[in-house]
């Protein structure tokens, strides 16, 4: 079980995060009310009903990423904040043996392969909880392993983690075209939201 340290980097966090946090759940729940999902056995994941959205704030911009070691790039390339403006990010801070990671990755890799392109992308920043999962080895062998084709950072001195005040995996921010965080979102559930907030961010008017 993952040690959990007590920090809230922004005002706002989802509705429902309090339910599950970081690593520590043990067995995984479907959502209740409006917008509930489930993982099936197989690993498919089922559609959820779009759910009655909230207005998104700005939270303000979101930091630079600070590593310069990544995987899924060209050349293995450094990938920057600045590199997709314009672009909606998905942003989850993660490691790979968290379980609770492990049960959101089938809906981020749905949001990848659904939304990618001009308009949107997932990056991941892997900061590990455990000595063993600083080896880029294992973590290039885990990414593999789950088909994880978006780009990770390797963030084993945790300067994007410090960046971001991060204390949970996984936590997934949702980025703007104009590079500002608009929603937070620890641990697992509220899938349906964040899809839903994929697509009204989407929609929002393209840069100049």
């Amino acid at each position: 079980m993952s040690v959990i340290r007590l920090y809230f980097p922004y005002l706002f966090i989802s509705v429902g995060l309090i339910l599950v946090v970081g690593c520590a759940a043990a067995t995984p729940s479907p959502e209740t009310g409006t917008g509930s999902v489930a993982v099936i056995a197989s690993g498919q994941i089922e559609v959820p009903p779009t759910p009655t959205l909230a207005p998104l704030p700005n939270l303000g911009p979101a930091p630079e990423w600070q590593n310069d070691l990544w995987l899924n790039t060209p050349d293995e390339r450094p990938l920057r904040l600045a590199d997709l403006r314009g672009k909606v990010i998905l942003l989850e801070f993660w490691t790979f043996s968290c379980i609770n990671c492990q049960r959101v990755l089938p809906y981020i890799k749905d949001w990848q392969e659904k939304y990618s392109g001009d308009s949107f992308q997932v990056v991941s920043i892997h900061y590990p909880e455990f000595k063993y999962e600083e080896n880029v080895d294992n973590v290039r062998a885990a990414a593999a392993q789950a088909n994880i084709t978006y780009p990770i950072a390797i963030d084993n001195d945790g300067f994007t983690w410090r960046a971001y005040n991060q204390r949970y995996w996984p936590t997934r921010y949702l980025i703007d075209k104009q590079g500002n965080i608009r929603f937070i979102h620890i641990g697992e559930r509220a899938y349906s939201e964040t899809e839903a907030y994929i697509q009204l961010l989407m929609s929002e008017p393209d840069l100049p």
